[in-house]
């Protein structure tokens, strides 16, 4: 079945969750953490996105941020590029660091807002690397520390975030008594992904509804109620627009691979012949950025589409950078 396109929508909360390949350790250090948090805060300090909350445990990360200036995809490449890099450096490994692509779920910010920065946060005390209150309040490893202002991090939304806690003389200890009371709440699955049932609060309500013959809209990459996934539906921006088939789903690589014909003027033929023609050329590289950069798909679909190897594709898309700079892969 075809995974659905991200949803990049401006100016919402997403939940954003990352995981080591085979489950192994994505930070082993110090170091590899604080490596982690500075482009984190690069990226906030840059105005691409709001942080509100953030969690590093060994295997996996947590973040509930909103995208500004730049898209969700373009802050979350140059993020994790960056890091996977330095990271496979420093521990001298190379292959993947990630399982797979990251999961983001577009947020509905009144909804979930203070539940989404508890449970993140409390993924401290769930991996049992902190064991009481005091320990998380004073943990560099997640965001909670700095709404508690036991830590300054300028860059990470503390205002807004305590603003949904009452005003500036209880803020903090609204906040703290919050936290708190879901020490004990454990897993929550609805709060990790969208869909019916998790946005609708469970089955029960699900059942109540279908009785009374109403309809919902829902959507496994939103959580929140049904108006907001209409909302966010009709106001995506352009980029989900041009990459959204009529059915919701990715385009096809065929179908791209037309557009990029057109535009460079060649034969669809030519694109997968192999030959090393100027505008073929700059044709296989814009199919390769587009198709795993901005649809969605694997570099392996896109080699097997193209007749080439796995590592050309990726050699393109890891300068795509460059490229669009006019100085990329040269190869492909």
């Amino acid at each position: 079945m075809p995974r659905l396109v991200r949803l990049d929508a401006p100016g919402v909360v997403h939940h954003v969750m990352g995981r080591g390949i085979e489950r192994r350790e994505i930070f082993v250090h110090d170091i590899d953490r604080f490596d982690f948090i500075y482009r984190l805060a690069d990226l906030a300090e840059n105005a691409a996105w709001d942080v509100y909350a953030w969690v590093l445990v060994p295997n996996h990360f947590h973040l509930l941020v909103k995208s500004q200036g730049r898209s969700l995809s373009e802050n979350m490449r140059t993020f994790l590029t960056g890091y996977a890099v330095n990271f496979n450096r420093r521990h001298r490994r190379s292959g993947h660091l990630f399982q797979n692509r990251y999961k983001s779920i577009v947020c509905q910010e009144d909804l979930y807002l203070k539940e989404l920065v508890r449970y993140i946060h409390l993924n401290l005390f769930r991996a049992g690397i902190v064991k009481t209150i005091d320990e998380l309040n004073r943990s560099p490893w997640s965001g909670h520390s700095a709404l508690m202002g036991k830590v300054k991090l300028v860059w990470q939304d503390t205002d807004y975030v305590l603003a949904y806690f009452g005003n500036r003389r209880s803020c903090r200890r609204n906040y703290l008594n919050f936290v708190k009371e879901g020490v004990d709440q454990g897993q929550r699955m609805e709060l990790v992904g969208g869909g019916l049932v998790r946005s609708l609060g469970g089955w029960s309500e699900v059942r109540a509804m279908r009785k009374r013959g109403e309809k919902v809209s829902f959507d496994q990459r939103i959580l929140g109620d049904s108006d907001f996934v209409e909302k966010v539906r009709s106001g995506t921006d352009e980029f989900i627009k041009g990459t959204l088939g009529l059915s919701g789903q990715r385009i096809g690589i065929d179908r791209l691979a037309e557009e990029v014909c057109e535009k460079f003027n060649i034969l669809k033929g030519e694109l997968c012949s192999g030959s090393r023609r100027g505008g073929v050329v700059r044709a296989r590289r814009e199919l390769s950025w587009r198709a795993v950069r901005e649809i969605g798909y694997s570099g392996a679909e896109v080699a097997r589409y193209l007749g080439v190897s796995n590592s050309c594709v990726t050699r393109v898309v890891a300068f795509g950078e460059k490229e669009r700079a006019g100085d990329g892969a040269k190869n492909l």
